[in-house]
């Protein structure tokens, strides 16, 4: 067996069907589309969700609610995840911002931070988030922390 002498084994490769190629090949004519109608157009395409002329399923069910597209959707970070961080000694110098909380996985590049004041926090900090609930800024002022909100 040599390079030039390669070859696909018998009946792997099939043909494809030459439609529309006159009535000697047996596929002219209506090419295989059947009589009349839109699909045996070219170009037909069936819209997506058409149901056969019945009333589609989005058409069927009722329309509810609304998106506020002034809404401003914050990450919740809560300050027993901030004083888990504390104590895995993963923060530095007292200070905690938006970076640091990317760095450990808690919020994403884009995401506003709001810290709630779930949990218990026992040491002095300076955090720095876009906003924060009235029980967080009162554990953090308590323990003579430090609050930044950031623009």
């Amino acid at each position: 067996m040599e390079l030039h002498n390669l070859k696909p084994a018998n009946g792997s490769i099939k043909s494809s069907k030459r439609i529309g190629r006159g009535e000697g090949s047996k596929k002219g004519g209506t090419s295989t589309r059947g009589h009349k109608g839109a699909k045996s157009r070219s170009g037909y395409s069936k819209k997506s969700g058409f149901e056969g002329g019945q009333q589609p399923l989005q058409r069927r069910v009722p329309k509810f609610g609304f998106n506020n597209i002034n809404r401003k959707e914050f990450k919740p970070v809560n300050i027993d995840t901030i004083q888990n961080l504390v104590n895995n000694k993963k923060i530095k110098k007292g200070k905690v911002d938006i970076q640091l909380m990317i760095e450990n996985g808690l919020v994403q590049k884009k995401d506003l931070v709001k810290i709630l004041g779930r949990g218990e926090l026992s040491s002095k900090l300076e955090i720095s988030a876009h906003a924060f609930s009235n029980s967080a800024k009162e554990s953090i002022e308590k323990n003579g922390g430090k609050i930044i909100i950031i623009e």
